[in-house]
């Protein structure tokens, strides 16, 4: 189960729900296309749905799509795009095209263009952007290496990307790229 970022892209490739490390703690991730992956992830964490997730991708190409720029001012996307790559998550009004189980009840979208090596190398790997929610049942602190992730949940998930996390103590502030406001610090 354990493998490289191209095992795990492959795993992503065929509806697969995989675990990597991020710049704080382990994160769950599928394609955020596959409605069905997705709703496995959530099962996973048993978390509800209307929560919505964030999306990281390794550079800005893999979260342009989902933003819809005629709706964010050319300010506001300079600033998140000066803070890219790193460990910033920034919302954006969501682009018209993207699926609403990714949002879930939020009207628009989380997202980070990771500077985290192997999680930069796995979005890589899968070719775009990725669902980033902490690997965790919902409620309980987040796991902080691949041997706490299997511990949590065993053999469900189909790849393990076993490298480790970045140095931050806390997973990544959020911020309304328009309001500047602060959603989690």
């Amino acid at each position: 189960m354990n493998g490289s970022a191209k095992f795990a892209a492959e795993a992503l490739h065929a509806g697969g729900v995989v675990a990597y490390p991020t710049e704080a703690v382990f994160g769950l991730g599928c394609d955020p296309h596959d409605r069905i992956a997705f709703e496995r992830l959530f099962a996973l964490k048993e978390r509800p749905p209307t929560q919505g997730v964030l999306l990281i991708g390794a550079e800005f190409a893999h979260v342009a799509p989902y933003i819809d720029l005629a709706a964010t001012p050319a300010a506001a996307l300079s600033h998140a795009q000066a803070s890219w790559p790193g460990p910033h998550t920034w919302i954006f009004p969501r682009a018209a095209g993207v699926p609403g189980w990714i949002a879930g009840g939020h009207a628009g979208i989380a997202l980070r263009v990771t500077a985290h090596a192997p999680a930069a190398a796995l979005c890589r790997a899968f070719g775009g952007a990725l669902v980033s929610t902490s690997a965790n049942r919902h409620g309980e602190p987040p796991a902080r290496s691949a041997e706490e992730v299997r511990m949590r949940f065993g053999d469900r998930l189909d790849a393990i990307l076993n490298e480790t996390v970045g140095g931050l103590e806390r997973p990544t502030p959020i911020r309304d790229a328009i309001t500047g406001a602060v959603l989690r610090d």
